[in-house]
């Protein structure tokens, strides 16, 4: 099992050729509670880097993007009943979606735990 994070905060975690995709604990941070989640259909097709879901906050309204490509496979129907899960266990059971990976080399340029550390400690 491999978890990666992207630039624009999200993680995904992957099994063989599927993945788990939610926001890191530093988004759900910088986003406050967390109100409302809109996730996407079971069978779209995301393309990495393009929205795939959205999450509000008291503060806010964010685009979650694909951190890869890949079909969704599941979403987290807890999440649209309790999005304040997002804020309780962003990398937990706070997560959004599941996606089948088309291209699996896209995950060689995400960061790893270490690197999205610094990337975030650079941010502040």
């Amino acid at each position: 099992m491999t978890v990666k994070f992207t630039k624009d905060h999200e993680w995904i975690r992957v099994e063989g050729d599927e993945a788990t995709v939610g926001v890191s604990d530093y988004a759900q941070q910088q986003l406050g509670d967390v109100v409302f989640v809109e996730l996407p259909d079971v069978g779209r097709t995301l393309e990495k880097g393009k929205e795939a879901a959205v999450v509000e906050s008291v503060k806010a309204a964010s685009e979650v993007f694909a951190p890869v490509s890949g079909e969704v496979i599941a979403v987290n129907p807890e999440l649209e009943a309790d999005p304040s899960l997002v804020n309780g266990g962003a990398e937990s059971a706070g997560w959004f979606f599941k996606l089948r990976l088309t291209n699996p080399s896209e995950l060689d340029g995400l960061m790893d735990e270490a690197a999205y550390k610094e990337f975030v400690e650079g941010q502040h």
